[in-house]
């Protein structure tokens, strides 16, 4: 549906609510400003060039639609409400120009750097995540049916669609944010909407330092993992924050290295400049035309790349991922749903079988023991903080078992009188088998790196 036609649909719109600082509701809309809101739209439909609203993402054409709305704006209230306060009138220009340019209500909450997460569980309900913690919000949608509009203005410029016949989505924001959205008849609630916001800037080690995530010993080793070129994969539950430290992960890989990047909607923002990024392409509504992760990494060894970065490993791809890891191309790294370094094992152990290929177990794990060099795990803890909880070495085979061996271990100490869990990354004193690698690249680090208090 054009945007066009979105204007259209909204001459009936009723109020909005964008947030400030305090997501509070706000009551008691005038019905004269709904009416002025149906005239704007009214007039807006006639005035705005259907290929000015198709470009709109253009700054210059954002600023041409802007001061358009401001001034049908403006003419209607000097016809129709003379004596409308200025504020109100702000006000409406706001949600105009959120509807046309933005993303209705929601607008505000993705302006908010302070928010994280947002969760639309219907129209009435909107849940935001702020340092780890929900909030409900004053923000609502005026009915499913705006909530749907506004759901199809995200995934349509991605080629996506989203109906009865195809009720489930992935798809991402302008600024890389990830969504997923499902409908009726799958959510019984009504549309709901998940929106995981990235910063505009990507986080660096700095911050993660700052935030406790981990601590600069333990950053300097990640960061000689990285360059030594180590396979290594981050694990952790929903919104551990495993995206965001591949993210810092990847920014340690030298500039004139040619990387791959892979995803299912894509994410990362990596900073060097030879990276080629690959999405992968759900069917189409005949289930024609899908591309999978595996069809990327499979064609990505074709490509040359120095490193390959897969967003996530969820299924049968994982072979894919290992064969790449054992076939040369050194210094892989991916993220996986797990909720300790061993429990990832016995994820790629699955997600192998997912694969279709009848392989013994025991193939399945030489494979993953060989490829994979460094587990680091994350969680999201009570007070949610999110941390680095190990640092976890693959060291190989012993009969049919695959040996691992914690080399740092979160250590939590207790809880302050706020609920912010306090403790710290210590090392198990154990120093890694892949220690001459440091070596014999020149990397120099800290000699008590390893000590054990």
């Amino acid at each position: 549906m054009s945007l066009l036609a979105r204007l259209e649909q909204e001459k009936q719109v009723t109020p909005t609510y964008r947030e400030t600082t305090e997501l509070r509701p706000q009551r008691g809309e005038p019905n004269p400003l709904i009416q002025l809101k149906a005239q704007v739209h009214d007039r807006l439909v006639k005035a705005i060039d259907p290929q000015l609203l198709k470009e709109s993402e253009d700054p210059a054409n954002a600023e041409a639609i802007k001061a358009l709305v401001e001034e049908t704006i403006i003419s209607v209230c000097r016809e129709e409400e003379p004596d409308l306060p200025r504020a109100q009138q702000a006000r409406l220009t706001e949600e105009v120009l959120s509807e046309v340019l933005g993303f209705g209500p929601i607008t505000g909450l993705l302006e908010d750097e302070t928010v994280s997460e947002i969760m639309v569980n219907g129209p009435k309900k909107i849940y935001v995540e702020r340092q780890g913690r929900l909030a409900l919000t004053g923000v609502t949608f005026r009915d499913e049916g705006h909530l749907l509009q506004i759901i199809d203005k995200i995934v349509s410029p991605l080629g996506r669609r989203i109906d009865e016949s195809s009720p489930m989505v992935d798809a991402r924001l302008p600024d890389g944010s990830r969504v997923n959205a499902i409908i009726p008849p799958l959510a019984l609630n009504g549309p709901t909407l998940t929106i995981r916001k990235f910063a505009r800037d990507p986080l660096t080690i700095k911050d993660l330092i700052r935030f406790g995530t981990i601590n600069e010993q333990m950053a300097q080793f990640l960061e000689a993992c990285v360059k030594v070129r180590l396979n290594i994969v981050v694990s952790g539950g929903t919104g551990s924050g495993k995206t965001t430290s591949l993210n810092v992960l990847s920014s340690f890989i030298p500039p004139d290295e040619r990387i791959i990047t892979i995803e299912d909607a894509a994410e990362l923002q990596l900073r060097q400049e030879h990276v080629i990024s690959l999405e992968a392409r759900p069917a189409n509504i005949e289930g024609k035309g899908q591309i999978s992760i595996g069809d990327l990494v499979r064609n990505s060894l074709r490509m040359r790349p120095d490193r390959i970065v897969v967003g996530e490993v969820r299924g049968g791809e994982a072979l894919d991922m290992l064969q790449a890891m054992n076939t040369g191309h050194d210094g892989s790294l991916t993220t996986g749903h797990a909720n300790s370094p061993r429990d990832m094992l016995s994820r790629l152990e699955t997600m192998v079988l997912m694969s279709g290929m009848e392989l013994p177990v025991r193939a399945i794990r030489e494979q993953i023991a060989s490829a994979i060099d460094l587990i680091i795990q994350q969680a999201r803890l009570a007070d949610g903080s999110r941390r680095i909880t190990h640092i976890t070495e693959v060291q190989g085979m012993e009969g049919d078992v695959i040996v691992l061996q914690d080399l740092f271990v979160f250590d939590q100490k207790g809880v302050d009188t706020d609920g912010k869990i306090w403790g710290e990354l210590r090392s198990t004193g154990i120093r890694p088998k892949f220690w001459e690698k440091f070596d014999l690249a020149g990397i120099e680090l800290p000699p008590d790196l390893f000590a054990h208090y």
